[in-house]
Parts: structure tokens; C-alpha cells; sequence
């Protein structure tokens, strides 16, 4: 059967992805401002927003925001993290395949790392109706929980993420989990034929290049590991305090002094006009 999305998805991540998720970085702003000419006008929406990693980064280039995401654990770590940066978003608990729930006109509506898990010709649709003339549907595409693998020298040992994919498949499986069924042949791909299906041009393609280098530490790589939908605390069941003893074993023998480090990836960004 056909994978299907469930409520479980990212039951239980939502506090781990301000400890275990590498942020997005700055450039990441102004990077889009440019490209689109944002003026400070016009409103975001944010579609999948999560815990509003990305709603709140760009929320100051409009004169409104709207993150949308059916997870309400997620809503509310972003509405925590909103109110510590104090920064006003409208957060809203529903499906993208809900829209457009009657929340208007938007200037650009992004996406990031969200779109596989919805039925993207539907939304594709949907959001092209809900966008402005001048309007742009920005499409992020980042790996956020591990940076880049290699054999370079780095001032800590790399996180062991090979053997940290093993110990998860001790206890899950081998087949990739995700809420209550499983994906084994990974999200899917094609957007490119779903959004020029939708009636979008395009694409414009960005690649903002990062590099750096970031130390992390123990309990950040365990919140990195709970922050997937792969290996999600609710999957574990009885289950999680074993694994996470074994997983913070794991760690602090690969660690040195408690620590890693890591090279960022680069962030992608797919721009669509409607």
C-alpha cells in the first residue's frame, strides 16, 4: 500500500529541533529578498512550517506571516520560539491540503523540507490560486540534522552517522519509518512536472553555499536523531530509554572531550512564479 500521512509523523520531534537542527543561516534572508525584490510589503505563508526554523527567519521582510502546519506539538515550539525572539506570526493547526482555509492573498508561500509529505499536485494547485500576480512559491531544500560527510580534517571528530543509521535500524528496522507506515523507497520526487502541471514557470535555482564549520555536542546529536521522522521518540515506544542509552554510548565513545564537529551543507532554494 501507498504510503499515507498520519498525525504521528513528527510525534514528540518538536523539542529537539531548537538543540538538534542546525539553523538555517542568514544569507538564507537576503538571499531570497533579493531574488523576489521583497520591500518589507506584501504577506508570507509558510506551508509545513514546523517549529518556524524558516517563518521566522524571513517574517521580517513582509508585513505579516502566516506558518501553517498540522502538528500542534510544532506550533506551539514555534509560537515559544516566536515569543523569545519577539517576532508576531499567525499560526495556523492544519493540513496543506486544507488551504486555503479562507486565509487570503499571500506574496510568496515557502516550503521547506515539507513538500513530500503532502499530496503536492492538490497543494501545488491550491497555493497557485492563493498567491498574488507578482507572486513566488519558494521551494528550500536543506539538510539541517547532519552536515557534510568527508574525511577532511575538522577540530572534532565527525558525528558517526553511519553507525548511528545502524543502531536506529536495530530497533525500527531496516525499512525507513514514518508515522504509522514506512517508506521504503524514500519521499518521493518529480516537483518539477507537479508545479509546471499546476500552471507555475520556472524554475529560478539558488544555491546558498555555506561551509562552515560547527562544533556540536553530545546532546545535540541526540536531538538531531529525534528530531527525524525516522526515528521519531513515539517509534521507539518501551523502547526509547534503551535506545537512547545506547545512542548517547555510541556518541560519547566516537566524541572527543563531548564533541563534534561538522561542515554545514549548502542550502538550495527553487523559485516558481505562478
Amino acid at each position: 500500500m501507498a504510503w499515507e500521512w498520519d498525525e504521528t509523523l513528527f510525534a514528540g520531534s518538536a523539542r529537539h529541533y531548537s538543540v538538534g537542527r542546525l539553523p538555517y543561516p542568514p544569507e538564507l534572508a537576503d538571499v531570497i529578498r533579493t531574488a523576489l525584490d521583497l520591500d518589507g510589503t506584501g504577506r508570507l505563508l509558510d506551508v509545513g512550517c514546523g517549529p518556524g526554523s524558516l517563518t521566522l527567519l524571513l517574517a521580517p521582510l513582509f508585513e505579516a506571516a502566516v506558518g501553517v502546519d498540522p502538528d500542534r506539538g510544532m506550533l506551539a515550539e514555534a509560537q515559544r520560539r516566536a515569543e523569545a525572539a519577539g517576532t508576531t506570526v499567525e499560526w495556523r493547526c492544519l493540513r496543506a491540503e486544507a488551504l486555503p482555509a479562507d486565509l487570503g492573498t499571500f506574496r510568496v508561500a515557502t516550503f521547506a523540507q515539507s513538500f513530500h509529505w503532502m499530496d503536492r499536485p492538490l497543494v501545488a494547485r491550491r497555493v497557485r490560486d492563493m498567491l498574488t500576480p507578482d507572486g513566488a512559491w519558494v521551494h528550500v531544500g536543506a539538510t539541517t540534522h547532519q552536515g557534510v560527510p568527508g574525511d577532511d580534517s575538522l577540530p572534532y571528530p565527525r558525528p558517526p552517522w553511519p553507525e548511528i543509521n545502524e543502531l536506529v535500524a536495530r530497533y525500527l528496522g531496516p525499512v525507513r519509518r514514518a508515522g504509522q507506515g514506512s517508506l521504503p523507497s524514500g519521499t518521493p520526487s518529480g516537483e518539477g512536472e507537479i508545479m509546471l502541471a499546476a500552471g507555475f514557470t520556472g524554475p529560478t535555482r539558488i544555491t546558498v553555499e555555506q561551509g562552515m564549520v560547527v562544533e556540536r555536542s553530545v546532546d545535540e546529536v541526540v536531538a538531531a536523531v529525534f528530531s527525524l521522522s525516522s526515528s521519531a521518540p513515539h517509534l521507539f515506544a518501551d523502547q526509547l530509554a534503551a535506545f537512547e542509552a545506547d545512542l548517547r554510548e555510541l556518541l560519547t565513545a566516537a566524541a572527543r572531550d563531548g564533541r563534534f564537529a561538522e561542515r554545514r551543507q549548502d542550502v538550495g532554494v527553487v523559485i516558481w512564479h505562478p
